[in-house]
């Protein structure tokens, strides 16, 4: 299972790790780095910015995020 297909309601059961954004870093490119070959990069975008309560997907370095934490 990939954080894609994950509900809103599942997102609290998740486990999480922070991330510390790098300079020029995306959240498409965090994005694609903790999905699976199956997943979808932009719906883990969207689930990223629901998560961490963005008001879009803009980042900027040294903000620290909340991510899946690995399996």
């Amino acid at each position: 299972d990939g954080i894609s297909d994950v509900s809103s309601a599942d997102l609290d059961a998740t486990a999480f790790a922070t991330q510390t954004v790098g300079a020029g870093e995306k959240l498409l490119s965090i994005a694609a780095g903790i999905a699976t070959p199956a997943d979808d990069s932009r719906v883990i975008v969207d689930n990223l910015v629901q998560l961490n309560s963005l008001p879009n997907p803009g980042l900027r370095a040294g903000q620290q995020i909340l991510v899946p934490a690995a399996s």
